[in-house]
């Protein structure tokens, strides 16, 4: 069986081959290759040292110490990179060798790596052509996650290979082997030594995710959540009243299995909804209330934003569907109160806030939706088919000065504001004929 190679990696495979020097496909790679995954990553690695690659592809560019040189092609998204043979000497960031030498041989570059299913090499384009010392091909058909060599000695190097751990497993569906479990249980809290931009790519991916539950269950249990987002664990055991059937964490960690965005901060809101929880609870048993706790979890997960260094767009949205999250869906409501809730939530949040409030059912037991919730659905739809402000009027500020014969001026605004209210009350009375007769109307009132 061949496997299926684009065009421009057999390129690459061939012109060091004509130049006489060793060249592999490696780590995440191959191992999507076995696994008949999508590629967006390739990776390769050589004997050939960055000055001689670029004689190769003289296009390509150098500009780190890592002996990496990247090749753009317009069939990728991402540059291929390829990677002279190494070793790295000392880890003092906890992220990053302090020296990094040229190795001599493949078997010694692959030593290095993070996970023995990430430690293989492809020389063509055959299964036959696998080079595997550290068996990751059988931990893949086992579907386990293990460190190569000593899990202590490869997290001690780089912490996040930690959340690296965390996010294969929860990506593949693999389980992480309990040597490499233990060690990420002992040097959790060296997770706090890496940038904190770098934890959230991790977190974000483990949310993108199919299975983001399962990956926060294993950030629980590994001790790195208690580093990274210590905030959620406060709910873990608190019971809820009423019609709530499960404590704080359990239904927070099941609202976000069952949300429906694919977004993965709308994930971290449905997860983080009720944060604030465990911070007012007052009372015991069928007693203990929450009031307020979405306005207290709004400013919580202000403070994670900041902390993961959210951009400010992410932040405000994080914060946004937090904090008006406990909507109530009442076929009572007033098209004011409607329209307040879309100013607050932001008519670009609206399907969001909407894909949280789902997640919460699920997560509460409760079913998907219900008459009520499709109701306001609806009124959503329509009350913003209404204008929302003065410039929404058929009519203007030129119109009632022409009419009325009157300069810019206090008595103007007053006009179109009555207008407004009028139309608000009625949208059918938005018709540029009618308001026009009601300008003069209301001039003659005045007068």
């Amino acid at each position: 069986m061949n496997l299926e190679l684009p065009e421009f990696v057999l390129k690459i495979l061939e012109k060091f081959e004509k130049a006489k020097f060793e060249i592999y496909i490696v780590g995440g790679s191959v191992r999507d290759l076995l696994l008949d995954r999508e590629i967006i990553d390739w990776d390769f690695t050589t004997n050939a040292t960055p000055n001689q690659i670029l004689e190769i592809f003289p296009k390509g560019f150098y500009d780190n110490k890592f002996g990496t040189v990247g090749i753009s092609h317009p069939s990728s998204p991402e540059p291929y990179e390829i990677t002279t043979f190494r070793k790295e000497i000392g880890y003092t960031d906890r992220r990053h060798p302090d020296k990094v030498i040229w190795g001599k041989s493949l078997k010694e570059d692959l030593a290095r790596r993070d996970f023995t299913i990430n430690a293989m090499a492809l020389q063509g384009k055959t299964p036959s052509e696998l080079i595997d010392p550290f068996n990751g091909q059988k931990d893949l058909k086992a579907k386990i996650i293990r460190a190569v060599g000593d899990p202590n000695k490869r997290f001690s190097e780089d912490a996040l290979r930690m959340m690296r751990a965390i996010r294969l497993a929860t990506e593949l569906g693999f389980t992480i082997e309990q040597k490499t479990f233990q060690a990420i249980q002992d040097n959790a809290t060296l997770i706090n030594q890496i940038a904190k931009e770098r934890v959230k790519d991790e977190l974000f991916k483990i949310l993108k995710s199919d299975f983001p539950a399962d990956g926060f269950t294993l950030l629980l249990s590994s001790g790195l959540l208690e580093q990274i987002m210590p905030e959620l664990l406060k709910g873990y055991g608190m019971t809820q009243a009423k019609h709530h059937i499960y404590d704080v964490w359990t239904h927070s960690l099941l609202s976000l299995k069952n949300c429906p965005s694919k977004d993965p901060l709308i994930r971290l809101a449905t997860l983080l909804h009720d944060v604030g929880k465990p911070v007012v609870a007052k009372g015991e048993g069928e007693k203990r209330t929450f009031y307020n706790h979405e306005v207290v979890g709004a400013s919580i997960a202000g403070n994670t934003a900041d902390r993961l260094r959210f951009s400010k767009k992410e932040k405000e949205k994080l914060v946004t569907l937090i904090r008006w999250h406990q909507f109530t869906c009442d076929e009572r409501q007033t098209d004011s109160a409607i329209r307040r809730f879309i100013r607050n939530v932001g008519k670009e949040n609206l399907k969001d806030m909407l894909d949280l409030r789902v997640g919460d059912r699920l997560g509460g037991g409760a079913r998907e939706t219900s008459w009520r919730l499709e109701k306001f659905k609806k009124r959503l739809v329509e009350v913003q088919k209404q204008p929302f402000s003065v410039t929404d009027l058929k009519v203007d500020g030129n119109d009632v000065m022409k009419i009325l014969k009157i300069g810019s001026g206090p008595t103007v605004g007053k006009i179109l504001e009555t207008l407004f209210t009028e139309v608000v009350e009625d949208k059918t009375k938005n018709k540029r004929e009618f308001l026009l007769k009601r300008i003069g109307e209301l001039g003659k009132s005045l007068g």
